[in-house]
């Protein structure tokens, strides 16, 4: 990615609210490679509001900087939890960040004790597709 005029401040820094929709690109295209997008969550039955979120600033994106976002699954038995990492070309961490995501039924608008069948074996497929590579 590169940082856009329309993502930095006066000082030509990224504001820190920004930071968000770069997280939330990667994590759907992190859940597209699942083939558990939006919409499928949502033909499934589910919804996943996000119920946390913590953001570790450690340096400053500036106007025009090139910088890699990836995401990681750390945890989906019972909820969603995404780990973060943006860096610059060189590699030098700049931003780390950690996003919660509940299961909630997208009826009743019920949380669920514990992820759908239908992520966990989403998930499962893809590890097993991995491991085979």
């Amino acid at each position: 990615m590169r940082v856009a005029f329309h993502d930095v401040d006066p000082a030509a820094v990224v504001w820190h609210g920004r930071y968000f929709k770069y997280f939330e690109e990667v994590r759907r295209t992190l859940l597209d490679k699942l083939d558990y997008s939006y919409q499928s969550m949502m033909d499934s039955g589910f919804v996943w509001p996000v119920v946390d979120v913590s953001v570790r600033y450690v340096r400053p994106l500036v106007l025009d900087q090139r910088f890699t976002v990836t995401a990681c699954i750390v945890e989906w038995e019972l909820r969603l939890v995404i780990e973060y990492r943006i860096h610059s070309e060189d590699g030098t961490l700049y931003t780390k960040a950690r996003t919660v995501q509940v299961p909630v039924d997208a009826t009743t608008r019920e949380m669920l004790i514990g992820s759908p069948s239908i992520l966990i074996e989403r998930i499962e497929k893809r590890l097993q597709a991995n491991a085979q590579e």
